[in-house]
């Protein structure tokens, strides 16, 4: 099928770089993005701040325009700004011109092959910068704005799904405010030693919490629930030097490091052998919780792999996954404030920590009701994220087909 009616266009035809600078101190708080409210190759803003967090001058945007960051260790950093707003000066702001469909120049610069060229135009040593200089004369077919339109309402539609299963995501909130009500703040038993009805709970469920509080290392706990060290949860399996497995063409997993851990996303991981023992194999809904470096942890959606050293993969035949999973993230900001001390490069903690770190585990009784409430919603979670995964594939196998016109809409 030939491509009537593309023409070859240089990006500045499509394209204008807006290079308008503001000192945020004029300004009344208003939305600022940096690199890190840009999620790198998701093409989604997780956050942002306000003007009065920074300091030196920044560029202006409005709604609509598209935000690149032009450093290359963060390349693929792009999104469509939602509103008006300043960013930090290590993001183009790039508007599309009139005859250029805002959605499909959006694809065409989230595109790999645009990414590519971009970094090939990078100068600097240590945060090489892309050159609008070189990216404003790349070239490529472009098809009339009505069939631009169409491609971008197709992407857009799996983007829009995303940012969907993006946003219900957040019931995690939910979930982990259950948790700490119960297991940590004792609202309901609280509530019930002061001879008042638990707020928001069925009967036959309060009734299940005890109206009194006895001594534990923990602290106050409710009477006849249990206190123990973080490790009676399930087993932390600490990961494997992963540089004495080495692949071959047919047999191998990504290493799952830290770095992977922090993006829950294995592109791009070293590669090494598949000959393992089961239990180093990384599976999607795996508790993954870094002890070294950046601490985290996370609920692995990035596919099979391999556990590597400095990664505990957390496991129980006891305990939900999610009960263990908040406490967890329960203890993170001290497990984060013992590693910050380590005089080391690499800041740690040690396995006492987890022991000396003390949960509170209630009957059997009443985690099995929270159980009930809970487990849907993290089951859900980890659901969306995994379609999430999928729909991107498919988004970024897609792009360059529709780019080039090997599939026409």
């Amino acid at each position: 099928m030939g491509n009537d009616g593309w023409i070859n266009k240089r990006f500045d035809q499509c394209a204008e770089l807006i290079r308008e600078t503001v000192d945020p101190k004029e300004l009344n708080n208003v939305p600022y993005i940096g690199l890190e409210h840009i999620a790198q190759e998701s093409l989604c803003l997780v956050g942002y701040g306000t003007s009065g967090d920074v300091n030196s001058a920044k560029s202006r945007f409005k709604k609509g325009d598209i935000l690149f960051g032009k450093l290359r260790p963060y390349f693929r950093k792009v999104v469509i700004a939602p509103f008006d707003g300043v960013c930090s000066t290590d993001i183009w702001v790039v508007r599309s011109k009139p005859e250029t469909d805002k959605k499909f120049l959006f694809y065409w610069m989230a595109s790999h092959e645009f990414i590519e060229e971009s970094t090939r135009s990078s100068e600097g040593t240590r945060m090489p910068r892309a050159q609008w200089e070189f990216v404003s004369r790349i070239e490529r077919l472009v098809p009339q704005q009505s069939e631009q339109r169409a491609i971008g309402n197709i992407l857009g539609a799996l983007d829009d799904k995303i940012e969907l299963n993006r946003q219900m995501c957040k019931t995690l909130e939910t979930a982990q405010a259950i948790f700490k009500s119960w297991f940590v703040d004792f609202d309901p038993v609280h509530a019930k030693a002061a001879g008042k009805q638990p707020e928001g709970l069925k009967p036959e469920i309060a009734a299940l919490f005890p109206d009194s509080f006895e001594d534990s290392e923990f602290g106050k706990i409710p009477k006849g629930w249990i206190s123990d060290g973080l490790d009676r949860l399930g087993a932390f399996l600490n990961g494997l030097a992963l540089q004495k497995y080495p692949p071959n063409e047919d047999n191998w997993l990504p290493a799952i490091k830290i770095t992977q851990l922090r993006t829950n996303n294995s592109q791009n991981a070293d590669r090494v052998s598949e000959s393992i023992a089961d239990d180093y194999i990384v599976q999607d809904g795996d508790i993954l919780f870094s002890w070294s470096g950046s601490l985290e942890c996370v609920i692995w959606t990035g596919g099979k792999g391999a556990l590597n050293q400095h990664l505990f993969r957390v496991t129980s035949d006891e305990y939900p996954k999610w009960f263990i999973y908040f406490w967890i993230r329960y203890h993170l900001p001290e497990f984060r404030h013992i590693a910050a001390g380590k005089a080391t490069t690499m800041g740690h903690i040690q396995r006492h920590h987890i022991r000396d770190a003390k949960v509170v585990i209630p009957s059997h009784d009443i985690l099995d009701r929270a159980h009930r409430t809970i487990n849907p919603m993290f089951e859900s979670i980890v659901s969306r994220s995994l379609e999430s995964k999928r729909l991107e594939n498919l988004r970024d196998l897609l792009t360059p087909q529709l780019l080039a016109g090997r599939i026409r809409t």
